[in-house]
């Protein structure tokens, strides 16, 4: 038989030594995350009487693994992008109601689909808190071992073309809304312009005790990391004063941490309304593989930049497993708001479709991206 080649590029990628640095950073990120978002729903649903069948890390054929005294199968499975948690009276990994006729008295106690709706919400709603909260002290540790970053959101200087110039700010205008919302500090003003490049908006600042409002469309940059990976993002051409790291004590360092989880998240309702309104290219979209190549660099620059990404990667988690897509967590959740306002679950066959159709578009998004990441593989 004859081989087809693939492009020079495909080979440059899997023959450079940064390969398997991608392949161990991708296991070494995704692999807890996967386990801290199951282990949550495992934890709430024991607590809520649910019997578990299986926890799986990965989807598809088990490698390995065992069967513990309360008859749970834990396993690791072949493809490791993800995991699930199967209860007693799911058809499947992703709880899909199986049908409860022949269940003994002791199976019905412990099957998911006859638990309280409040039950069922918190054991679905778990998993992404985990990942959530994973995040935040991920964030607060970081703040708590270096300290806070403190710069007041005053004007000290302008770029070259600078947006914010032109629409007639001065140095020494201090802002303090964007858009009506308030700002106390040089960082809060970046995280609300970073991911809107070329977006209308609405600066309130303060000059000589006097309040002005100025309106103009923010400004746009490609963005290079040192390791050549692009991003568009906003930016208004002014620079803060003097930027000091104050150390914080605990209760702070949370907060902080909190803060910037909550950031990150208004961050990914942007860029996802962005990509739905055209604003942002969705082929910014990454997939798997780009994840596993922002792994293994993020990897090769020490601990602390890995430990810092997989705080990014675990909202993300979180994040996308909240869409209200049938087969993720935040589709049981619209069925449960559904059965919520109905007072009466939705018919089997409809939630069947519902399965059916949301599986569709989670595998669509799932090549989609993956073919976003080799095509980006091809192009370098």
């Amino acid at each position: 038989m004859g081989q087809t080649a693939a492009h020079p590029a495909v080979h440059a990628f899997l023959a450079h030594p940064s390969m398997l640095m991608a392949l161990v950073g991708f296991v070494a990120l995704l692999a807890p995350l996967v386990l801290i978002h199951e282990a949550g729903h495992y934890l709430v649903a024991r607590a809520c009487g649910v019997g578990v069948k299986v926890f799986s890390i990965g989807f598809g054929k088990e490698i390995c693994g065992w069967t513990d005294r309360r008859g749970t199968r834990w396993k690791i499975s072949m493809l490791p992008l993800g995991g699930y948690v199967q209860f007693v009276g799911d058809m499947n990994g992703a709880s899909q109601p199986d049908d409860a006729d022949g269940m003994t008295p002791q199976e019905r106690a412990a099957c998911f689909q006859f638990k309280p709706l409040w039950a069922r919400a918190a054991v679905v709603l778990a998993g992404p808190a985990a990942n959530f909260i994973v995040a935040v002290l991920v964030f607060a540790a970081f703040t708590l071992a270096f300290g806070q970053l403190q710069a007041p959101a005053v004007i000290t200087a302008f770029a070259d073309g600078s947006p914010a110039k032109a629409a007639g700010l001065e140095v020494g205008d201090r802002i303090v809304a964007v858009d009506g919302h308030g700002v106390d500090s040089f960082q809060d003003l970046r995280e609300a312009v970073l991911p809107r490049p070329g977006e209308a908006i609405s600066l309130t600042a303060l000059r000589d005790h006097r309040q002005l409002v100025v309106r103009f469309t923010i400004g746009s940059q490609e963005m290079r990391d040192e390791f050549g990976n692009s991003q568009r993002v906003g930016m208004l051409g002014v620079a803060s004063g003097k930027v000091e790291r104050v150390r914080v004590g605990p209760v702070t360092a949370l907060g902080d941490g909190l803060r910037q989880s909550v950031s990150i998240v208004g961050t990914m309702v942007t860029g996802l309304r962005q990509i739905v309104t055209g604003a942002r290219s969705a082929r910014e979209l990454g997939g798997p593989v780009k994840i596993a190549r922002y792994s293994g660099e993020r990897l090769s620059l020490g601990f602390l930049e890995f430990a810092y990404f997989a705080g990014l990667i675990s909202i993300n988690l979180a994040f996308i497993n909240l869409l209200p897509i049938p087969g993720l967590d935040g589709g049981h959740l619209a069925f449960y708001l559904a059965e919520a306002v109905r007072r009466k679950p939705l018919g089997a066959r409809a939630q069947d479709w519902a399965f059916r159709t949301g599986l569709a578009l989670v595998l669509a998004m799932m090549l989609f991206v993956t073919m976003n990441d080799l095509a980006t593989i091809w192009l370098h």
